[in-house]
């Protein structure tokens, strides 16, 4: 299997329409590193977070070594695996959303989807232009604080 980081990258910003099965079709530029299948789970943000499967198996054991003792982490380790979902791509490139997830990400019809590098997000246009205004209006002080994490 290839290693994530040497291969998947997820970039850029793209509109698409779900059907009225709930099916997206996820751009195509994404879809050469998602044949093993790709995990979509509740985002931090009110989004969808998708991750491809050797990503999500990654993540799924960081998660996992959180201490079970702590009440947090068990709260975010239920959190995130009981609104996972496993799908796969259809013969058109699309998944199936449940209707429980697009219900958390206020996905109606139109959906936004984000490139985040080894993963990408699924927002409604709503709350993408919301959360986009708010990260322009305050970049410089987001890069200024987060400067020296590089």
């Amino acid at each position: 299997m290839r290693a994530p980081q040497d291969v998947i990258v997820f970039l850029g910003r793209f509109e698409h329409t779900l059907d009225a099965k709930g099916r997206l079709a996820i751009p195509a530029r994404f879809r050469a590193d998602l044949g093993d299948g790709l995990v979509v789970t509740r985002g931090i943000d009110p989004c969808l977070a998708v991750y491809p499967m050797a990503v999500w198996a990654e993540l799924a054991e960081r998660i996992t070594r959180l201490s079970f003792a702590d009440a947090d982490a068990r709260q975010f380790r239920r959190i995130v695996f009981s609104e996972a979902m496993d799908v796969s791509l259809d013969a058109q490139g699309r998944i199936v959303v449940s209707q429980d997830l697009r219900d958390y990400a206020g996905i109606t019809r139109d959906a936004v989807i984000v490139g985040l590098h080894t993963s990408f997000e699924i927002w409604s246009p709503e709350r993408w232009t919301s959360v986009h205004e708010r990260a322009e209006h305050g970049a410089v002080d987001v890069a200024a604080r987060l400067a020296d994490l590089l």
